[in-house]
């Protein structure tokens, strides 16, 4: 049922929905004998939506967004990279030719921004070499609501800056 679900997800694009539009889907899910109807047998019926959501999904957001290669490709670094090390909160890489890499969604992009300047700063030979911003199709579609956020990267030694929409 969990690869059905995240296939779905995929399909739909869960990642950018709305919370009201994933709020449906939640709603959906647990009303399809399939999937909520499976889960009560196990879960008070009252419980199957939060599981839905809070485990299920939960799982889906974070697989999603840990993949290196929604970052790696917009820096145009190839896929045959070999990693020193790897980062959480915010996502990163420490690749084995120095480049310090992290990604995370756009209203996170101090956090992502620090991260790769502090690991860099912190790595013998590293360089601040990329940040991927996902999820900026909202509030950060504009040409202007993104000058702050590249003026930062500049005077933190980024090397590059991209902006991903999904």
């Amino acid at each position: 049922m969990t690869k059905r679900l995240w296939a779905h997800a995929d399909e739909i694009g869960f990642l950018t929905l709305s919370p009201t539009s994933k709020s449906r889907h939640y709603d959906n899910w647990t009303g399809d004998p399939s999937v909520g109807g499976v889960l009560t047998r196990f879960l008070d019926p009252g419980q199957v939506r939060l599981y839905i959501k809070d485990a299920v999904m939960k799982r889906y957001a974070r697989a999603r967004r840990e993949d290196p290669r929604m970052a790696l490709s917009p820096l145009g670094i190839p896929l045959n990279f070999q990693v020193l090390r790897t980062y959480i909160k915010p996502h990163g890489l420490l690749l084995a030719d120095g480049k310090v890499v992290c990604w995370g969604r756009a209203n996170s992009w101090k956090l992502v921004l620090l991260a790769v300047h502090e690991r860099a700063f912190e790595g013998r030979g590293a360089v601040a070499y990329g940040a991927v911003l996902t999820q900026a199709a909202g509030h950060f579609s504009d040409k202007e609501d993104r000058a702050v956020v590249e003026d930062a990267a500049t005077k933190l030694g980024i090397q590059q800056l991209r902006w991903v929409l999904t």
